[in-house]
C-alpha cells in the first residue's frame, strides 16, 4: 500500500488484500518517494500486486528497478502513457490500466495491457461488473461510434453527490436515461471515445483544453509528444499569463537520468509533430515534476517560466551552510551551489535526496529524515533546520549529564 489515505484508491489497497486473505505491505513515506528503496522493499517483502500512479511507476524505473516476474502491476490515477506501458509490460507478469473517478468509487473500468507502442493510446478498457459507461454528446445522447464525447458513468458505485454543494451535484449527477427509474448518471468531464473492439479510450479532461490566441489546444497532446522525444522521461504543459492577449504556452521537460538535453533542440523536434499554434513558446528543463500528495501532476506548483535562470548566486555565510553546500556539491557533482538554489532545480531527485540526508547525518551526527530535502529544499533552509536540531540535541545531552 503506497497511497495516502485521502485518495480513494487507498481503500482498495487496504481492504482488497484482506478480503481475499492476502497480506497488506504498508510502505512508509521514504519508500514511496525513493524508487530504489521501493524496489528493494518489493523484493524483500515479496510484493505480488502493486497499485500506483504513472509518476510512481516512473520513479521506480528511474531507481533502477528491473522488474518482478510474478508482479501484477496496476496503474491508475492518471492516463497511462504508451511509452511507460511498454517499459512496464516486459518487466511484470500482468499490467492493468485502471480508470475511475472518486465520484464513482475507486475504479470503474479496466484494461489488461498486452502490448503498447509509443504511437498508441492505451485503452481504459470496459466497465467492471455493476457499472455502465457511455460516451455522450452535449445533449447526453450516445456519440457516434469512434466520435469523441463526454464519458458518463452509471451503476451501483455512483456517489450521492457533493456534500453541501447542491448546485454542483445537480450539474454533475443527472438522471440516467439508460438505467432504471430513479437511477443517476455521473458526468465525469472526461473526454473519451469508443473503439471498434468495444473498449474505451481516455482522451483527457475538458479542463485540459485551453484556448490561446483563438486556438483550442489540448495540453495532454503536447505532453504526449514531448514525452515521446529521445532523452525525455516526463513532461508538462500549461498556459501562462492572465491577459488573453499576452498568454503563451510553456512546456516543462524532465530529462532521463544521465542524459543531457537542450531545450531549444527539444522544442525544434516537437515542431515536427505539432501544428504551429501548439508548439510551446518556451521550454524549461526540470529535475522532476511537482506532484500532489496523491502523486498526480500538480500544475499549480509548476515554476514560473525561466525563474531558476534568474537566480543570483549566494555563497555560504556560516559553517552550517558551508557543510550543507559541500554535501550538495558532492552528491550533485558540481563545483559550487548558491545557498538559495532549489535542490530539485539543480538536478536533484528522490534518490539523491536520500544520499543527501545520509551524508548530512554523518557530518552532524544526527538522524536526518529524507523529508528534510522536500520541506527545506535550499542550503539555507537545511542549514537552519540542522542547526536547530543540533542545538536541541546538545541541550538534551547537557540535561542528562547534569542529572
Amino acid at each position: 500500500a503506497l497511497t495516502t489515505l485521502s485518495f480513494d484508491i487507498a481503500g482498495l489497497e487496504v481492504w482488497l488484500p484482506l478480503v481475499v486473505g492476502a497480506c497488506v505491505v504498508v510502505m512508509d513515506r521514504a519508500a514511496a518517494a525513493d524508487g530504489a528503496l521501493l524496489g528493494k522493499r518489493m523484493e524483500s517483502d515479496g510484493v505480488t500486486v502493486l497499485q500506483a500512479t504513472p509518476m510512481t511507476w516512473r520513479l521506480l524505473l528511474a531507481g533502477g528497478w528491473e522488474g518482478k516476474a510474478d508482479l501484477r502491476a496496476w496503474c491508475g490515477g492518471e492516463a497511462l502513457p504508451a511509452d511507460l506501458a511498454g517499459q512496464l509490460r516486459t518487466r511484470v507478469a500482468e499490467l492493468w490500466n485502471l480508470y475511475g473517478p472518486t465520484e464513482a468509487t475507486i475504479w470503474t473500468s479496466t484494461h489488461a495491457v498486452q502490448d503498447a507502442t509509443a504511437n498508441t493510446v492505451v485503452p481504459i478498457g470496459r466497465p467492471i461488473t455493476g457499472t455502465s459507461a457511455w460516451v455522450l454528446d452535449d445533449r447526453l445522447r450516445p456519440a457516434a461510434w469512434g466520435a469523441v464525447g463526454e464519458l458518463c458513468l452509471g451503476g451501483a458505485g455512483i456517489a450521492r453527490g457533493y456534500r453541501d454543494r447542491p448546485a454542483l451535484t445537480a450539474s454533475r449527477f443527472v438522471p440516467d436515461p439508460f438505467g432504471a427509474p430513479g437511477s443517476r448518471l455521473y458526468r465525469t468531464g472526461d473526454r473519451a471515445r469508443l473503439r471498434a473492439d468495444g473498449s474505451l479510450e481516455f482522451l483527457g479532461r475538458d479542463d485540459d483544453q485551453v484556448k490561446v490566441r483563438g486556438f483550442r489546444i489540448e495540453l495532454g497532446e503536447i505532453e504526449s509528444v514531448l514525452r515521446s522525444l529521445p532523452g525525455v522521461s516526463g513532461a508538462a504543459a500549461m498556459v501562462w499569463g492572465e491577459d488573453p492577449a499576452d498568454q503563451r504556452l510553456v512546456a516543462y521537460v524532465v530529462p532521463e537520468d544521465g542524459i543531457d538535453v537542450d531545450a531549444d533542440v527539444l522544442r525544434s523536434a516537437a515542431q515536427r509533430f505539432l501544428p504551429d499554434h501548439m508548439v510551446p513558446s518556451q521550454l524549461d528543463l526540470l529535475a522532476e515534476l511537482p506532484l500532489t500528495p496523491n502523486r498526480k501532476l500538480d500544475r499549480a506548483k509548476l515554476p514560473a517560466p525561466g525563474r531558476a535562470a534568474a537566480e543570483v548566486a549566494v555563497a555560504p555565510r556560516d559553517a552550517f551552510e558551508e557543510i550543507v553546500a559541500e554535501v550538495w556539491c558532492e552528491v550533485l557533482g558540481v563545483g559550487e551551489v548558491s545557498v538559495l538554489s532549489n535542490f530539485f532545480a539543480l538536478g536533484g531527485h528522490s534518490l539523491l535526496a536520500t544520499r543527501i540526508v545520509g551524508r548530512l547525518g554523518q557530518r552532524f551526527d544526527l538522524d536526518v529524515p529524507v523529508r528534510l530535502v522536500f520541506e527545506a529544499p535550499t542550503v539555507e533552509q537545511q542549514a537552519r533546520r540542522l542547526e536547530a536540531a543540533l542545538l536541541a540535541s546538545l541541550g538534551a545531552d547537557s540535561v542528562e549529564e547534569s542529572a
